[in-house]
């Protein structure tokens, strides 16, 4: 039997902050001369995003002295300042993503078989999925597994591992949480890839269970039916993620939406097999040009893109954790019918992507 996601739970940092006050922020800072100003205006306002949410209480207002100064001026910690706070903040974001799919999915935490974890923001050991284990009270010989530093399309290679693990254990049931800090690393810039980044990036987490065989549910669920991933033949430089001694930096070019408007039909013909296109997808929103790229480029109807553009819009691009906010309104949506294809982009350029369907 194909594995299948039973539930999806999300958890969202307290502190939000909408789009217009972070546009302001940014464009106040004392670097930003009237160039910057336009490209930070224009980049927000095109982002198709309302509200961000973060781990920086002091995005919202609240100098801290060590983010930002009590003036307002947006300060650099040392990577290691900021890894900190990712310690601190990561692992009760992430278990409360994980209650929320156990509560959603009906299952103890004693059922659980398998962890994998997924992050790209920070790094500690012992880990997050150490964490996850003594805060929600898993068995100790749970099996467990990380995926770090693939950047946005890491949640469908850790459903693909969760898939194989449930189709090759009939018994597994594994819990999949991806969690991610994307503002621990904000900084003052005039770069125009770093404000594109500044103007999409937010903090949350989610979670999914994925189970086959003998612990499948009849309530329905998204049913996993095959994975793909694709390099792009171009790409390598205009998305990465690297380590600095002021915290992580993406790098992410204006190139990324043309390649992947070039490229997406191959990567996508490749996971279809020659089978027609569904009418419903799930795709990553690195931003507003590239969900409108993916459209044009397969040619979509407006409504295809619906929940993609809707998560956006509430929550700004989370990394990794994004597609399964995405997937998780698909799978609550009583009108959703029929195949669901999922779309991811990481650094490299890399296509992750996925077939599911959903199951009634």
């Amino acid at each position: 039997m194909s594995a299948q996601i039973t539930s999806i739970g999300t958890a969202l940092p307290a502190t939000s902050a909408p789009q217009p006050e972070l546009r302001a922020f940014f464009a106040r800072q004392p670097g930003a001369d009237r160039l910057t100003r336009r490209l930070i205006g224009g980049a927000f306002d095109a982002s198709g995003i309302q509200t961000r949410h973060t781990a920086l209480e002091s995005l919202a207002g609240s100098p801290d002295g060590v983010f930002i100064d009590e003036d307002g001026t947006l300060l650099s910690p040392t990577t290691g300042v900021r890894n900190d706070l990712y310690r601190r903040a990561a692992p009760p974001l992430a278990a409360a993503a994980a209650r929320d799919a156990l509560t959603r999915g009906d299952v103890a935490a004693d059922q659980i078989t398998h962890v994998i974890t997924v992050s790209c923001t920070g790094f500690f050991a012992p880990g997050l999925d150490y964490h996850l284990v003594r805060d929600l009270g898993l068995p100790p010989d749970v099996e467990r597994t990380h995926l770090g530093f693939m950047g946005c399309a890491a949640a469908l290679p850790a459903l693909r591992l969760a898939s194989q693990i449930a189709e090759g254990r009939p018994r597994a049931v594994v819990l999949v949480v991806c969690v991610e800090l994307c503002s621990l690393h904000v900084r003052e810039t005039s770069d125009p890839e770093q404000v594109v980044a500044a103007s999409v990036f937010a903090d949350g987490a989610a979670a999914a269970l994925v189970t086959a065989g003998d612990n499948s549910r009849d309530t329905g669920g998204l049913v996993l039916d095959r994975f793909a991933t694709a390099l792009t033949r171009e790409g390598e430089s205009d998305m990465s993620w690297t380590i600095g001694d002021h915290g992580f930096r993406m790098t992410l070019s204006a190139e990324v939406p043309r390649i992947i408007g070039r490229e997406i039909r191959d990567a996508v013909d490749r996971l279809l097999g020659g089978e027609a296109p569904p009418d419903i997808w799930a795709v990553h929103p690195g931003g507003r040009s590239v969900l409108d790229k993916v459209e044009m480029g397969l040619a979509l109807a407006p409504t295809a893109l619906q929940a993609s553009r809707a998560v956006l819009r509430d929550c700004g691009n989370m990394s990794s954790a994004t597609i399964l906010f995405i997937l998780r309104r698909l799978l609550e949506d009583p009108a959703v019918e029929g195949p669901i294809a999922a779309l991811a982009f990481g650094p490299g350029l890399t296509v992750e992507s996925a077939l599911l369907h959903r199951r009634r």
